[in-house]
């Protein structure tokens, strides 16, 4: 390996390892994949996904193998939940600099690497715990084995043996493959619009196109069915059948609390990732190819950039839309959008910075969203502090409002990030504007860098105290505890994976409601509600109230 990628790697381990286990995880997802990988070392059953101790369906196994061999390495704890998405991120790096360099140059490649690292959510979500890194890592190396078969395909000797021609087209469906297994059939779909659209725009490219799609499916469908055969063969249908029942579900309705407008995922886009989102801007459709690039490259590597850049408008495109329609509004499901948002927005930088292309209307969005943000997280600590400036923003949601009352330490000095993001995003406006757009790429992806992880860093512990901080203290208070805790009126994980529940033998089970609310329960039962949503706990029988804390409400059982 050349010395660029062990810089890279090094880089990426320094920026995403650090911290990981410095907050706690947040529900819903960061926690459900962590429960699942938790019972999967307690009860042994690596095979079936679960939660609370009963079947999961809702999503494969594959990420929760990855956390639970973190877990068994390095302990029950968010380091190893978040683990597995940090190394996605190495190769997610190494990835995009190989392929930057294969098509463009090595400065590009440099490029892309560092609007991943600069730029807010694609740096971000190396850092959680949440399944979709490695989902769309595994759906981008699969379309790229086709592009890159489809490039080689008319190249090889018809002599040459099968595995020659055809291991970018089988290893790149087997990777996708690995994204059905992780997330579900949704992976399958998304390529399936990506290659279907460019086939139906490129019909006259479409030699043999048919034939190699029945073959990439066909890889792709062998890891999936591998785990689907087998499990239907140990334990029959019905987990296959909710498996799919709930996949269904998830495109055509909406998770509660999960909703939102139209045009959400464009603004999570927008501001999102920022900075390179503004670069990629001028892309998102056409052909943008300078004069003097054509000139410049080999008509095989121009015509391999023009069509890899239509491939990338092609799957932002897919994403987009296709989550723009699904009624699940989750910040994280347009991610995938990532891999083509940072490319085009390097194609910007590269072209700027080589023949000093400079579309205007970065120049308009650069310096704008950069102040936004600088000016949204320099006020964050200012209304820390001045919580009664909130509080009229809250009057019909008694929860939020009882989350103010959280003693947080706001120092002044929580407030860099926000004026580093934004003297770094005018700086870059400056230079764009002056022609210097090799200082501007790096100010404003450095300044990016440094905002997004100094923002983890200094911000995410203190939100965590309005959010859920009250309720995970009390849940790891009584982790060595003999006891059952329920959450009532809420959907939570918290409570499974911060009071470490043991496994559940018993039929019928004794953590039931009913059982623990209305029964004789065998131990202490402990209830958490939420302020504006108590249900009837307070008239149980032998129940009281112990205290309350930030909008959460605690009760005991005897």
């Amino acid at each position: 390996m050349r010395k660029d990628y062990w810089l890279i790697a090094g880089l990426a381990a320094l920026l995403f390892l650090p911290f990981l286990g410095n907050v706690h995880l947040f529900d819903w997802d960061e926690i459900n994949f962590a429960e699942c990988a938790r019972e999967m070392l307690l009860t042994g059953d690596w095979f079936r996904p679960q939660v609370n101790f009963e079947p999961f369906w809702e999503k494969p196994p594959l990420f929760l193998w990855m956390q639970a061999s973190a877990m068994s390495l390095f302990g029950v704890n968010e380091f190893s939940a978040r683990l597995p998405n940090a190394l996605c991120g190495i190769a997610t790096l190494l990835l995009v600099y190989r392929i930057g360099t294969r098509l463009h140059d090595r400065m590009f490649g440099g490029l892309w690497v560092l609007a991943w690292l600069g730029s807010i959510l694609p740096h971000l979500y190396f850092r959680s715990g949440i399944i979709d890194p490695w989902f769309n890592f595994f759906i981008f190396c699969g379309i790229y084995g086709f592009i890159d078969f489809r490039w080689s395909a008319f190249t090889h000797k018809r002599d040459a043996d099968f595995w020659v021609r055809y291991r970018s087209l089988l290893l790149g469906g087997t990777l996708l493959g690995l994204a059905i297994l992780t997330k579900g059939p949704v992976a399958g779909l998304i390529a399936l619009l990506v290659l279907g659209i460019y086939r139906a725009k490129f019909s006259n490219k479409a030699k043999g196109y048919g034939r190699h799609l029945v073959i990439f499916f066909a890889a792709a469908s062998v890891p999936f069915a591998l785990w689907l055969l087998s499990d239907i063969v140990l334990h029959g249908p019905w987990f296959i059948r909710e498996f799919i029942v709930y996949q269904f579900r998830l495109l055509t309705t909406s998770d509660a609390g999960h909703t939102g407008f139209l045009g959400y995922h464009a603004v999570v886009l927008l501001l999102g990732c920022f900075p390179i989102s503004v670069f990629a801007l001028p892309n998102l459709w056409g052909d943008r190819e300078s004069q003097e690039e054509c000139l410049e490259s080999s008509t095989l590597h121009s015509c391999m950039r023009c069509d890899f850049a239509t491939w990338m408008q092609i799957l932002f495109w897919v994403v987009f839309v296709l989550f723009s329609l699904v009624r699940t509004k989750i910040v994280h499901y347009s991610s995938l959008a990532y891999f083509p948002l940072t490319y085009l927005g390097t194609v910007t930088l590269w072209r700027a910075i080589r023949w000093q292309v400079r579309p205007r209307i970065t120049s308009i969005f650069m310096p704008t969203i950069a102040v936004l943000i600088g000016a949204v997280v320099v006020a964050i600590p200012y209304l820390g502090h001045h919580i009664e400036l909130l509080r009229p923003l809250f009057t019909r949601d008694t929860f939020a409002l009882a989350n103010l009352d959280a003693h947080v330490d706001w120092k002044w000095w929580h407030s860099i990030p926000g004026v580093v993001i934004a003297v770094a995003g005018v700086a870059a406006w400056w230079w764009w504007k002056t022609g210097k757009t090799g200082q501007a790429a790096l100010t404003v992806l450095l300044g990016g860098g440094i905002f997004t992880s100094s923002v983890l860093l200094l911000f995410t512990r203190n939100i965590e105290c309005y959010s859920q901080g009250a309720a995970i203290e009390f849940y790891k208070n009584h982790a060595d505890e003999r006891c059952f805790i329920h959450p009532v009126g809420y959907k939570s994980y918290a409570h499974l994976f911060y009071a470490q529940k043991m496994p559940v033998t018993c039929d019928p089970r004794p953590d039931l409601y009913q059982t623990i609310a209305h029964g004789r329960p065998d131990r202490k039962i402990y209830f958490v509600a939420k302020i504006n949503r108590l249900e009837e706990i307070p008239h149980l029988s032998h129940c009281r109230e112990l205290y309350r804390k930030n909008g959460f409400v605690f009760f005991e059982r005897e």
